[in-house]
């Protein structure tokens, strides 16, 4: 198994796609035209945005770093090499809703940022989060290594 895409209801495709493809690298890779509508599949690297027209009216403004109800996905999540840099070349199209915080107390040099698309979907950009290795202890792959 291994992970194919993530789904976005979008007001304005187009502007849903711009977005995506000028501040997080994403290229289109297809369109599906289903006559009177389309999907819009944008790609970077193994990672996918499949962009379908909005059914409906759009959901309440989620806030901070994304809604935190059951069944309801929090955010979408990037990592960067610069935070500041990020925010500096999205510039006025960033509408921060939380951030930047520092979180050094658990790994040094992580600071991220949350930012709101075009359709209302938090987004966080990080820069140097790792792996604990030690979480690995005790857990097994399928193959028990």
């Amino acid at each position: 198994m291994r992970w194919s895409h993530v789904g976005l209801n979008c007001t304005d495709q187009k502007t849903t796609e711009e977005f995506y493809s000028r501040y997080f690298g994403f290229a289109r890779a297809r369109v599906v035209d289903l006559g009177d509508s389309q999907i819009v599949f944008l790609r970077k690297g193994d990672a996918y945005l499949e962009l379908f027209p909005a059914g409906g009216p759009a959901a309440r403004q989620a806030r901070d770093d994304g809604p935190q109800a059951p069944g309801r996905m929090r955010h979408l999540a990037f990592q960067t090499d610069s935070v500041d840099a990020f925010l500096a070349e999205i510039g006025d199209a960033a509408d921060v809703t939380l951030g930047p915080l520092d979180f050094d107390d658990f790994i040094c040099g992580w600071r991220t940022v949350w930012v709101r698309d075009p359709d209302g979907v938090i987004v966080e950009v990080s820069q140097g989060f790792e792996d604990d290795d030690r979480s690995h202890e005790g857990s097994h792959d399928k193959d028990g290594a």
